[in-house]
């Protein structure tokens, strides 16, 4: 009994110090809770206000685009050449302020969020803030096929920066704050997607801390937006009642589909930011020029397709998108994704692959009803699994997928034919060994960094110890950390304390390493350890 609790004169003698022990620690979680919900609530009001006003630059953008197109279309070639130069203006203008002053904004930015969370990379929110707001609506609103979602995401990461700036936070809590901003709940209306993503993709810490500050933050942020733009959420949909079991099989072979298209994605969306790597040498604002006045091309003849594409998911959810287009629509919308992402404007893949995710999920429906008449699979029910299903192939996020639709749709019903269609794509993405999009993304952006960022002060990184690791069943003297790294905190689940080099870590042991500042090499050998 003695070996087992340690030092003291007895189970008597060391109970209660025990016990005084775990109350001190729940205590101080408690408090930390405490603490961090006045700063949550505040990351989720502002959260939701940058979200609000953002989507509504866009909304009056996308109507100043369509107004522009019918204005062309009724002075025929005499103003043909108009949207392609609005086009290049806005693509030129939006990369241009990325490449100059933000280059963490490009893209969707969620990679930079997930290396911010891992200490990786710093965050300069005034600046992220400026250029994903300005640049994403100079890009999206003139049409490059990109989403709002990952932008919002980005700079809701920013109002947790900014906010713990208002407080005295430790390095635990600013990145709680950062995360708490990162959910979608601003983007889609969309509560609880917004907390699973934070806590299975952003995070991944599931710890009591991050579940009540993002939970908070998102419900706050949901709030604001719901009260100044609507109840609905962005994509409504209305389905049958109970979907047949008979919708199952259906469902299986959209995950199929949507796994194999989603891991082409993948690897098509890193294609082509290597393609336009190489016009680096350019002028910035080259490239998205170029794309802008594709774009503008395209959206002459096909307007639907341009920009987010949230009118074109409603044609389809509505029904009203006939089967012999759908392949057409598929091709037009991934290509134009593909340049204008790749091409560095601020801009997320949410919307565009939901878009895509649609039409896999309607082409699979309608085409069932075309060659089995008998059969039922309503194609509009069908693309919402599709949407869900391809989000999960290229995301890896089968939970929040499953949730974000439940959420989207309003029907809990549809929740089997979910779960059977992600864990399909999910499976299918996993066999094929494709790495989920934003890690990717951020292990393409630290290879580019030569893996060796640069730390303006000393750090404190959080790991987690994965079942597994290199790290896993080793003692603090075997792990052959670089001087100026040093574990400073041991967490097992409640209990903390001050390792000493023979301490040894083990599966979900928590700890906090500091880092100096010339010792920045060593982050990639500490991430690779933890797993």
């Amino acid at each position: 009994m003695m070996d087992d609790v340690g030092e003291g004169n007895g189970e008597r003698g060391v109970t209660p110090r025990i016990v005084q022990r775990e109350v001190r620690d729940f205590l101080r979680a408690h408090e930390q809770r405490r603490r961090q919900f006045p700063r949550s609530l505040l990351v989720g009001l502002f959260a939701g206000l940058v979200a609000v006003a953002f989507r509504a630059a866009l909304i009056a953008a996308d109507g100043l685009r369509d107004r522009l197109l019918l204005f062309v279309r009724a002075h025929e070639l005499l103003m043909f050449p108009l949207p392609l130069l609005v086009g290049a203006a806005g693509g030129g203008v939006a990369v241009w302020m990325v490449r100059r002053l933000a280059p963490e904004t490009a893209g969707s930015g969620i990679p930079h969020v997930k290396a911010v969370l891992h200490g990786l990379k710093t965050m300069r929110w005034p600046r992220v803030m400026a250029v994903k707001f300005l640049g994403g609506i100079s890009g999206i609103g003139t049409g490059l096929a990109l989403g709002r979602e990952g932008p919002t995401i980005q700079m809701g990461a920013a109002v947790g920066q900014m906010v713990s700036g208002w407080f005295q936070c430790t390095a635990r809590e600013r990145r709680t704050l950062i995360a708490a901003g990162a959910g979608l709940a601003a983007a889609f209306n969309a509560p609880l997607a917004g907390l699973v993503f934070v806590l299975e993709e952003v995070q991944r810490d599931f710890s009591p801390a991050v579940f009540a500050a993002t939970l908070v933050a998102s419900v706050v942020a949901d709030i604001t937006t719901r009260v100044l733009l609507g109840q609905l959420p962005v994509y409504h949909v209305q389905t049958v009642a109970i979907p047949p079991l008979s919708l199952l099989p259906f469902a299986l072979l959209v995950g199929a589909v949507a796994g194999v298209l989603g891991v082409a994605f993948n690897r098509s969306l890193l294609a082509g930011l290597g393609l336009f790597e190489r016009l680096r040498r350019w002028p910035a604002w080259t490239g998205g020029a170029l794309v802008g006045a594709v774009v503008g091309a395209v959206a002459l003849g096909a307007p639907l397709v341009v920009g987010g594409g949230q009118h074109l998911v409603e044609r389809m959810l509505a029904g009203e998108m006939p089967l012999s287009a759908l392949a057409g629509v598929f091709a037009l919308r991934f290509v134009l994704t593909m340049l204008s992402y790749g091409c560095g404007a601020p801009g997320g893949i949410f919307a565009p692959l939901l878009v895509l995710g649609a039409v896999i999920g309607l082409g699979i429906g309608d085409a069932a009803v075309w060659f089995v008449p008998d059969t039922a699979a309503p194609g509009p029910t069908l693309a919402v699994v599709g949407m869900a299903a391809y989000f999960t192939a290229i995301v890896r996020a089968p939970l929040t997928g499953i949730v974000l639709m439940v959420e989207m749709t309003g029907n809990y019903s549809l929740v089997l034919p979910l779960v059977v269609a992600c864990l399909t794509a999910y499976g299918v993405a996993d066999f094929l060994r494709d790495l989920p999009v934003y890690e990717a993304l951020l292990e393409r952006d630290l290879l580019r960094a030569q893996e060796r960022p640069e730390l303006g002060s000393t750090l404190l990184l959080d790991l987690t110890i994965a079942p597994g690791a290199p790290f896993d069943g080793k003692r603090i003297r075997d792990l052959g950390l670089p001087p100026g790294s040093i574990i400073v905190t041991l967490r097992r689940g409640r209990h903390e304390e001050v390792p000493k080099a023979d301490s040894e870590l083990v599966a979900d042991d928590q700890i906090t390493v500091l880092v100096a500042p010339d010792a920045a090499a060593a982050l990639p050998m500490l991430r690779a350890g933890a797993g």
